[in-house]
């Protein structure tokens, strides 16, 4: 507990040593859309700590939890960036953990055969706008939950010799079954030329995939991360403030107001820190990020990022909720969190 800019702020800090612990990013209800506590999540996956995680959607519709950018689970891309937001990206190695800190956008690149059909495609999101492509897989749900106004292909990735991929046209129909085997690509308004290459593709029988498609060669290493999250904005890059809010399009009150926080830093000595700040009370006041930032360089962080705050901030340990959430619920449901859990010993050869 200490004064940040002449008001107190209780604040949680865990400090993890990455050759002790794993981390791993885990969505609620291990599913791309949907929400949880974050001591629920800690509890089915025997973690014993953890803390809230990214941004997402909150409201009562039936995408609530649909990460706002971009979410990566055991090399399983659950959601596409929307902007060339901050990332924690995560790997981990059979005596160690390693994490980065940096920016990142990533789409969706969809092929048929070695021939990318488009580029320009998101995964597991509301099909709204007109001219919309997306790409739908298993952990979105049963079902694309859109309406019949566009096109959908559900693509089967057969298991034979030749791999091909068995194609199914939906004109006009919507909420199309997603298959186990294969996905849905769902094409917003009438045949497009997306469908029409689709189309002839499937009488050659070739195989149609998705892949990551990464903005930028200095994302190259994203490419073998285990998970990625994004928050916004970035805080310290090697060992300086650099809280760049615009280039993440975020706001500058976003960044002035205090709130309740949840963020992440890499230490000089190589530890992992996570912290919570509690605000919204006359006992804690929350933090505005350039004191945030300050406290983390006061710390040793060469590198932080902020996370989702506000009613969402939570760090659980050892069996309980140690921060106080600042909604009247208490405890706020969340699309996803960084869950800590104790590192094996590593077996001697003989």
């Amino acid at each position: 507990r200490r004064e940040f800019s002449g008001k107190p702020v209780n604040i949680n800090l865990l400090r993890l040593d990455l050759e002790k612990v794993r981390l791993d990013v885990h969505h609620a209800m291990d599913a791309a859309i949907g929400t949880e506590k974050t001591s629920s999540l800690v509890t089915r996956h025997k973690a014993f700590a953890a803390i809230n995680a990214g941004f997402f959607r909150l409201d009562k519709s039936q995408f609530l939890g649909d990460p706002s950018e971009l979410l990566m689970v055991d090399r399983k891309l659950l959601s596409d960036s929307v902007n060339r937001r901050v990332v924690l990206s995560i790997n981990n190695k059979t005596s160690i953990s390693t994490v980065e800190i940096g920016h990142a956008k990533v789409g969706v690149a969809l092929f048929g055969g070695s021939r990318i059909i488009s580029s320009m495609f998101s995964v597991n999101r509301e099909r709204k706008p007109q001219g919309a492509l997306i790409i739908y897989t298993p952990e979105f749900g049963p079902t694309t939950l859109t309406d019949n106004s566009g096109v959908e292909v559900i693509v089967r990735n057969k298991k034979s010799r030749r791999g091909h991929s068995e194609l199914e046209f939906r004109d006009q129909v919507g909420n199309s079954a997603i298959p186990t085997d294969g996905f849905v690509v769902s094409l917003m308004g009438k045949m497009s030329v997306e469908a029409e290459i689709l189309h002839s593709m499937a009488y050659r029988k070739q195989r149609i995939f998705f892949s990551p498609f990464f903005a930028a060669n200095d994302q190259n290493h994203l490419r073998t991360t285990e998970d990625i999250v994004a928050g916004v904005p970035q805080l310290i890059k090697d060992s300086k403030i650099d809280i760049t809010w615009e280039q993440e399009r975020s706001s500058k009150a976003f960044v002035e107001t205090r709130h309740p926080r949840t963020a992440v830093a890499k230490l000089k000595d190589g530890k992992f820190l996570m912290l919570t700040a509690d605000g919204r009370t006359e006992q804690s006041a929350g933090l505005h990020l350039y004191d945030l930032a300050a406290y983390f360089l006061e710390l040793g962080a060469t590198d932080a990022m902020n996370l989702d705050g506000g009613g969402s901030t939570t760090m659980f340990l050892d069996g309980k909720v140690v921060n106080k959430p600042s909604d009247k619920e208490g405890e706020r449901k969340v699309s996803d969190a960084i869950l800590v859990t104790l590192r094996k010993p590593v077996k001697a050869k003989k």
